[in-house]
Order: structure tokens, then sequence, then C-alpha cells
């Protein structure tokens, strides 16, 4: 069973890892259900894909449109095994300067959006007692850095909604993998991002630097979208796949840093954090 065909509903395939994904997908022989904001992009999708490909208009902020791409999808391909939770963008700027709506729309699409995709399909995934829901979280779901606070929170979020549910669905043969990308060649820190310019002059040696930092690095990342479909396909045919996976050195490292450093922090701090509790 593990190389059988597999039937995908990923979100977010106009650009980067979704593109990717489903171009690979297709040619390996596996079954795509692909959304996208525009009506035209998911005709064009259809067209060039079809029988094995369906392109459907959802944008992972609306709710009704989320429940009927997910319909359309298993209605096309008759089951769903994958479900990629890949759309989503960048806010970047200081946590002070970035305004309240932005905050509201990071999360409606990183956080709530994926929270609507999981509504919808996992009644089917749960009555097939099988399937794979996969998180594109980042690097940034397990490391924070300056100006990319809120963008953080969002992934941060997601991160959790994927561990909590791993738990949930996991003793009905669901399986969840958060994968957690580093800097890859896609639109995230160029058109697809959202930069707030740092105008307090407190924040220039930080967030400033950082900011210049990431747009300085787009097209030059050297994560490979190709390479991470390809762990994508290989992922999904594993009797035990993780529940987090960095892809990408920078993530490898980043996740060892984080980790190392909370575990020196929390021993160093135990004995005060222990004392907190009433006498035995």
């Amino acid at each position: 069973m593990a190389n059988s065909t597999k039937h995908w509903f990923i979100t977010g395939v106009s650009t980067g890892f979704g593109a990717a994904l489903a171009e690979l997908l297709l040619q390996e022989g596996d079954k795509v259900a692909a959304t996208f904001r525009q009506a035209q992009q998911a005709e064009e999708f259809t067209q060039k894909s079809a029988p094995n490909g369906v392109g459907l208009v959802c944008d992972v902020t609306d709710e009704a449109q989320v429940k009927a791409a997910v319909a359309g999808a298993i209605e096309a391909l008759g089951h769903l095994d994958v479900i990629v939770n890949n759309a989503g963008y960048g806010s970047l700027g200081s946590i002070e300067e970035i305004s309240a709506e932005e905050v509201q729309r990071q999360f409606d699409v990183n956080v709530f959006g994926p929270l609507h995709v999981l509504r919808a399909a996992l009644p089917h995934l749960r009555q097939r007692r099988s399937g794979h829901v996969i998180n594109i979280t980042s690097i940034g779901g397990l490391k924070t850095f300056p100006g990319v606070g809120v963008y953080n929170a969002s992934k941060f979020a997601l991160e959790a909604i994927g561990e909590s549910l791993a738990q949930q669905v996991g003793p009905l043969g669901i399986n969840v993998t958060n994968i957690e990308p580093s800097g890859f060649r896609t639109d995230w820190a160029g058109r697809s991002a959202n930069v707030v310019t740092t105008a307090i002059d407190d924040y220039q040696a930080t967030v400033g630097e950082n900011l210049k930092g990431i747009q300085g690095y787009s097209g030059k990342q050297p994560g490979d979208p190709q390479r991470a479909a390809q762990i994508m396909y290989d992922l999904v045919r594993q009797d035990n796949p993780p529940l987090h996976l960095p892809i990408g050195k920078a993530a490898v490292r980043g996740a060892r840093e984080k980790f190392t450093a909370l575990m020196q922090e929390l021993e160093s701090q135990a004995e005060l954090g222990n004392s907190a509790d009433f006498p035995e």
C-alpha cells in the first residue's frame, strides 16, 4: 500500500511550495486537487492536469469557499489521502508598528484558514480511518526573529494546532506532520510578503537590519522548492512519519539552537520553577 497512488488536497498552488508540489505529484502519477484564489488559474490548472488534477477556487479565509472546495475535491477525485495546509504569507515589521488590521489578516490566512480546511476535511479522513495532514509552518514556528513577531505568532499557533491534532487523530489512523522550512526560493520574502518598514529609530539595529537581510536574501535562498516537494512525496509514504520536520540546513540548525537553549534555560531555573507548588 505504501507506494500506491495518493490523492492530495493542496491550498495555495499558484506559487512556491504549492506549485512545485502539485507539478511533481502529477508527474509521479498521484492525483491533485489544487486551490487558487483566481478562477482563471483554477481553470488553467484543470485543463493542463486533467484527468489527474483539478483546480478549485478557494480563498482560505472564506469558510464557505473552503467547504465547497473540499467537497469538490472529493467529488472529482473520489477520496482524499493527504491535506496540505500550504497557503500563507509573511507579515514583516516590528510588533509595535504592524496595525491591528494587518495582524488580523495574518491570522486569518495563516491560522484561521488552515482551521477552516481541517474542519472541512477531517470528517472525510475520520470516516476513512486514514490520511495525512501536512501543515507548512516555518522554522519561524519554532524560533523567533526580530521583525517577524506577528508571522512567528501565526506559525507558532499552526504548530500547536498540528501537535494537538496529532494526539486527537493518531488513534484513528491519521498522521500529522508540521513541516518547518527555512529560506526557500519562493515568493515568501518577495511579492508575497507584507512589509511594514521600520520608522522607529530604537528598532533599526534589530528589526531594521533583519528585514534588510530578509529582503536582500529573496531569490538567493539555499532551499530548493523541488527538493521540498520530493520530501513531501516521500514523507506520506513512510510507515511512521514524523510530527516535526525542519527542512533546509538553516531550519535544522535553528531547531537545534532553539531547543538546546530552551533546555539550558529550563535546567538553570528548574529549582525556582519547582518551588511554586504547595509543600508536599
